[in-house]
């Protein structure tokens, strides 16, 4: 079996940054350990190290130690063409970067927080082809995947 690889949203990459425990961090850390792939877009790059200087600037290092430890693979944006091919993917048009990202690299599970964008409507995960949850609902899927 390949490695399983996880799509992080800026949401779920900032939860795992900042809080010292619960499922975000433990997605960090399995990529640490090489049990995970993770991967984020340029854009989510971006959002997380805008919203830590706004927010907790004195852990702005900290946070880019804690991408470059957990082995993050960061992927190009997508086209704009790209983009606007998919607009009919999702209800908010600046997450549609964020899923065409998520498919373009064919991961195996998109983690989010953002549960209002991406999971309360399930057209979103029918329409881009990815399996989304929260990063409760992908450790929870990344441990049945591991112990098969």
């Amino acid at each position: 079996m390949s490695k399983i690889d996880l799509f992080l949203d800026s949401s779920a990459l900032m939860a795992g940054i900042i809080s010292a425990q619960g499922a975000a961090r433990a997605l960090l850390l399995l990529g640490e350990d090489e049990k995970v792939i993770l991967t984020v877009s340029e854009q989510v790059i971006v959002e997380v190290e805008r919203n830590i200087a706004l927010k907790l600037p004195k852990i702005l290092p900290y946070g880019r130690e804690m991408i470059l430890h957990a082995n993050i693979r960061i992927l190009k944006d997508p086209s704009p063409e790209e983009v606007l091919k998919h607009l009919d993917w999702i209800n908010h048009a600046a997450d549609v970067p964020i899923l065409v990202a998520a498919a373009q690299a064919k991961v195996d599970f998109l983690v989010t927080l953002n549960t209002r964008h991406f999971i309360e409507d399930a057209e979103v995960s029918r329409r881009s082809g990815l399996r989304i949850g929260t990063a409760g609902d992908a450790l929870t899927w990344v441990r049945e995947q591991l112990s098969k």
